[in-house]
């Protein structure tokens, strides 16, 4: 059923300028001093490092934040919708468990937790379980809404995932769903971003609020701690990608239309259609710099700016293998101008590496679904049921 999804294998057919990026990753290695590291030193050294950049603009934290707060909270009715999610189509397709008497059987979890002082520290959390198991403990699955949406976008989802035997969690990423109010609130964030230097709206604030719920999660006694899966689309698929990578009790991960190379994109010209959707932050910057267009010298920028290390240190090169050897699952669409194909063979090459030293190769697998752009299909959310079923399920 799914053979048109064709696993990426031979990655030397790539036409890729190879040799800047094995310059590029000299020159990172030189100044980070990994070269001399073990894999595991340098993986823990490039996540202390990740996690410094993260706390550097937190706002001031809530008392006894080693302590875990959670406040109650009302479904949510109305969610906000800031635009078209890009995911929308399959969502309002996607179909219903087949159960007798689903919705009596479902429990349903609505609250706050607290990872840090101010209103975006409210993390509105959403968990689907069923009331009847005869698991003690279960493996639970995160997944996380692209840009736009908002956990209950993702109900579908949660509920097909718990009726399977799953916890399922979903989350409003910063200023989005319950966490947004007004439908500029993420553009309006971002261009703060830019201004002031004190947040991270871009992938990072909520990837410390992934820290933070990895903490709860594991705190809980009815979900087993050694299978908590990771998921997402889109702008959801990057959050999953780098909360996989800075936080190993995320066990198993599948970023989806996600993982992409943001050096390589500035590098070769390829940046226009990630700029486009987010563009009043490059445009505001672009003010600022005196230009008269976008440039790659403002992507740089704002890059920099808005996610410090995120073409550099912390790009797909040097993250995403670091996953390994947890089981790790990529899809892309072979079409998708947000996430170029040609930009993650360097990434996907290493990571492929990095499982097979770990001899662990049926961990990692790549699809790039022919024809398909910057979208999510149903055979791309069946293969990561699937690829969370192979690992988590008993």
């Amino acid at each position: 059923m799914f053979s048109h999804l064709l696993p990426y294998r031979n990655y030397s057919t790539i036409n890729i300028n190879t040799t800047y990026h094995l310059k590029h990753v000299h020159i990172t290695v030189a100044r980070r001093n990994f070269k001399k590291m073990e894999p595991v030193e340098s993986a823990a050294n490039l996540r202390s490092q990740f996690h410094e950049v993260l706390r550097s603009r937190r706002s001031p934290l809530v008392p006894k934040l080693h302590i875990l707060q959670t406040l109650p909270a009302k479904p949510v009715v109305e969610p906000l919708f800031q635009g078209i999610p890009v995911d929308f189509e399959v969502m309002t397709h996607y179909p219903k468990p087949r159960i007798p008497n689903f919705e009596a059987l479902l429990n349903e979890e609505n609250f706050y937790l607290i990872t840090e002082g101010g209103e975006q520290g409210r993390v509105p959390v959403l968990v689907l379980s069923m009331k009847e198991s005869t698991q003690s403990k279960r493996p639970a699955v995160v997944y996380l809404h692209p840009t736009n949406a908002n956990k209950e976008y993702l109900r579908p989802l949660l509920e097909d995932y718990a009726s399977r035997g799953y916890i399922s969690i979903a989350i409003d990423s910063r200023y989005h769903g319950d966490r947004a109010k007004t439908c500029t609130a993420y553009q309006d964030a971002l261009v703060s971003s830019w201004k002031r230097g004190d947040t991270m709206p871009f992938i990072y604030d909520t990837v410390w609020d992934l820290i933070k719920l990895a903490d709860y999660l594991t705190e809980r006694d009815d979900i087993d701690h050694s299978k908590i899966g990771i998921t997402g689309n889109s702008l959801g698929g990057m959050h999953a990608w780098f909360a996989a990578f800075i936080d190993t009790r995320y066990s198993v991960a599948a970023p989806v239309i996600a993982v992409q190379g943001f050096r390589w994109a500035i590098d070769n010209d390829q940046w226009q259609a990630r700029v486009d959707s987010i563009k009043p932050v490059f445009e505001e910057a672009r003010i600022d710099l005196g230009k008269e267009a976008i440039d790659k010298e403002v992507v740089e920028k704002v890059w920099h700016r808005i996610a410090p290390g995120l073409a550099s240190e912390f790009d797909s090169p040097y993250t995403v293998p670091v996953i390994a050897p947890r089981p790790l699952l990529i899809i892309n669409g072979e079409d998708d101008p947000r996430c170029p194909i040609e930009g993650i063979d360097v990434p996907i090459s290493k990571t492929q590496k990095a499982f097979e030293d770990a001899q662990l190769l049926n961990h990692f697998k790549v699809i790039i679904e022919p024809g398909i752009g910057h979208d999510v299909t149903p055979s791309m959310l069946k293969e990561v049921s699937d690829w969370l079923d192979k690992f988590l399920k008993p």
